[in-house]
């Protein structure tokens, strides 16, 4: 028979998620933002004494209970962590931002699969000069919540990406998925590389300039890479590249290993 004592309904993980900026900790209490207070109250319809679970990128997720519950306001306190903290390995990804819907899906699948940041970068074919970064950052954070997560990756701002590239950090390999390789360029494969900081390229609708092309294929921390025998829309080589990305070298593996902390 089930038990059904207090103390073993308490450590039941509680089903709506909260990303917060404030520390977590036994008997800590938060107090939420107004459209965070609305959402919980107005929308989810909680009330004093339900349980949710917060996380702030730092320390886990916990299992608090709301102590004041108002229109605009709402306190909870922590009680006990229910999940320890998992952050991402050390994987970015660098996209030419599309159209607005599909931009919002490279980022919110982005953020489920696991990267560790994200830089839309402005390449010579990107269709799209500007973002707002804060719709994108809340995107991401709202993928964090529903997919368990207990970490958000932070959404740069846009740049070039000659910018980037000239500021490149020694050591971290950049996976350039170029759509030339369906027509037979000889190309490496995601699991040649070494373990360690990576990143990941993904170009516009129209592909990369031959202008970037080349300065690409000449950069050392390049390896060009292919998604396979078709040319694939930008949100959906986003989501294969890292896919083969988790699989063969981030944390994907050790999960199948038995090696997962959680």
């Amino acid at each position: 028979m089930t038990d059904q004592t207090p103390s073993a309904m308490k450590t039941i993980r509680p089903k709506i998620r909260l990303y917060v900026e404030q520390p977590l900790g036994a008997g800590q209490p938060v107090s939420l933002s107004q459209e965070a207070a609305h959402y919980l109250i107005g929308v989810m319809r909680q009330g004093a004494g339900d349980a949710v679970a917060l996380f702030n990128g730092q320390d886990g997720e916990w299992r608090a209970v709301i102590t004041s519950a108002a229109k605009r306001s709402c306190v909870l306190t922590c009680e006990e962590q229910c999940a320890p903290q998992l952050d991402p390995p050390d994987l970015w990804l660098l996209f030419a931002p599309i159209k607005k819907a599909r931009t919002d899906f490279i980022v919110e699948k982005a953020a489920e699969l696991g990267v560790a940041r994200i830089f839309p970068v402005q390449t010579g074919f990107t269709n799209s000069e500007r973002i707002r970064r804060d719709r994108l950052q809340a995107h991401a954070t709202e993928a964090a919540e529903q997919c368990g997560a207990t970490f958000v990756p932070p959404v740069e701002e846009l740049q070039p990406l000659a910018r980037a590239l000239a500021d490149w950090p020694e050591g971290r390999v950049l996976f350039w998925a170029d759509e030339g390789t369906v027509e037979g360029h000889k190309t490496g494969d995601i699991g040649d590389a070494p373990p360690g900081p990576a990143a990941i390229l993904i170009g516009p609708e129209g592909g990369f300039s031959p202008n970037e092309r080349t300065r690409l294929a000449a950069l050392p921390f390049v390896q060009r890479i292919s998604l396979g025998p078709r040319i694939l829309r930008a949100d959906t080589a986003a989501v294969a590249a890292i896919t083969l990305w988790q699989a063969r070298l981030g944390d994907w593996q050790s999960r199948e290993a038995g090696n997962d902390p959680a």
